[in-house]
């Protein structure tokens, strides 16, 4: 009979150790993990993976497996794809580019679904962030999109540099005549070989049917800007960058690019500014966290764009973050980006990832002026906010139209074009797509 107990009990012990085996498992089975698409470089990933770690410790029930996706069109196209075969992921990094043929397809939610639910936003959150980031998170004036950080252009330049062309180190080139100025007298061929030892400014000009056209045409927008320009009109009917303001930012770029000889010079501009080859470029602060190693052993900075004819600008943009229709969890999803945009979080992940925060409330976080005051490369860029700009939305044949606008800058420069022919057919090509295009 005693043996028969022992049993007894031993039987039990093992049923409730596989009880508490069973209930572990549907516990950890019971962790919701949303599969989170996005296009970060190499040097992000550290402040990546750190930032998905808080939220997971923060939020225990909640996975997020995030997996890398090259950028441009490869993700665009790899998003149709998965929407097509139901296979999108819960959240996506994406381009501002991409929320029409996205919407078009109705697989995002528009984020008011979210914003005005139980679990919301307070009063006057979507207000503290930077306008222009919101318009980029828009289309056709409908927030689809919340942005996770964001990014603007500035002037790195080399001190050493500045100092040996009788230039102060301490006074980088304010308006653009200094620019054209100082970029001439920081260029020079030493040995009289025909090949320039030191180059003084940067113009980034890739072909236009190529992955880099867009990034292009991104840095030239300040300089439209700068001369009061802009891209299309609020009706959306015809574009605009053919104006004076594109004529004068476009023939910037093509003196320079003339004067410089950059035809011969290499693209990889960071391995020549590191080279001691290159005096000056535009630069964003996502490179910081790479230039604390690669440019140790230089005297560098970074300064406002300068100013142009018009007013002070610089491009701002970002990366924005979609929920998709396809989620089985989106207002898991939305817990995700809703913590992502919290001013203590917003503040932890520019510190991290050298990226800039999405809204003026970071400005206030004690760690966050702390970190503004040793580090003034990175101030610069958080300072250069406040005229920062946005495109104006192109509602619809934004990818076509950025190409033309491309294509013009390709034969302004490469091609040697007239600046004003170059736009005006470049402009032709864009209104002629606007025009077939039926408004809805």
């Amino acid at each position: 009979m005693k043996n028969k107990k022992i049993l007894l009990i031993v039987l039990i012990i093992i049923s409730l150790g596989f009880g508490c085996g069973e209930r572990n498992n549907k516990t950890a089975d019971a962790k919701i993990k949303l599969v989170f698409w996005h296009s970060f470089v190499a040097s992000t990933i550290p402040a990546l993976n750190e930032l998905i770690d808080k939220f997971e410790t923060e939020h225990p029930n909640i996975q997020i497996e995030a997996q890398y996706i090259p950028s441009g069109d490869a993700l665009i196209q790899k998003l149709i794809t998965a929407i097509r075969s139901k296979t999108a992921p819960d959240i996506s990094w994406l381009h501002s580019d991409f929320l029409e043929d996205l919407v078009e397809a109705d697989a995002i939610y528009k984020m008011e679904d979210f914003i005005n639910g139980s679990n919301g936003l307070a009063e006057g959150e979507i207000e503290d962030i930077y306008p222009a980031l919101i318009q980029f998170s828009s289309w056709r004036g409908t927030l689809y999109s919340l942005p996770m950080e964001a990014t603007n252009l500035a002037l790195i330049y080399n001190k050493e540099m500045f100092r040996k062309a009788g230039l102060d180190p301490e006074q980088p080139p304010k308006t653009w005549d200094e620019l054209h100025e100082f970029s001439k007298k920081l260029t020079f061929d030493k040995d009289k070989n025909g090949k320039d030892d030191q180059t003084g400014m940067f113009i980034p000009i890739y072909p236009a049917a190529g992955p880099l056209g867009s990034w292009m045409v991104w840095q030239w927008e300040p300089f439209l800007w700068q001369a009061g320009g802009d891209i299309i009109n609020e009706e959306q009917t015809k574009v605009l960058y053919d104006g004076e303001g594109g004529v004068k930012a476009l023939e910037l770029w093509q003196k320079i690019y003339r004067d410089l000889r950059l035809r011969t010079f290499t693209s990889d501009f960071d391995v020549a500014f590191a080279s001691k080859r290159l005096a000056m470029s535009m630069d964003g602060p996502w490179n910081l966290p790479r230039y604390k190693d690669l440019l140790k052993n230089l005297d560098w900075a970074f300064a406002p764009l300068p100013t142009g004819p018009v007013k002070q600008a610089t491009v701002v943009g970002g990366e924005y973050l979609a929920i998709f229709k396809q989620s089985k969890h989106p207002d898991v999803a939305w817990q995700f980006l809703k913590w992502i945009i919290e001013p203590e979080i917003q503040a932890f992940w520019a510190m991290r990832s050298g990226y800039l925060p999405i809204r003026h409330a970071v400005l206030k976080v004690p760690e966050f002026q702390k970190y503004l005051e040793d580090n003034p490369n990175f101030k610069v860029f958080v300072e250069q906010m406040e005229v920062g700009q946005a495109q104006r939305p192109i509602d619809y044949g934004g990818l076509e139209i950025t190409r033309h606008m491309a294509q013009a800058i390709e034969n302004a420069t490469i091609g040697n074009q007239d600046v004003r022919k170059a736009l005006k057919e470049a402009a032709e090509n864009s209104n002629r797509l606007l025009n077939s295009v039926k408004k809805k």
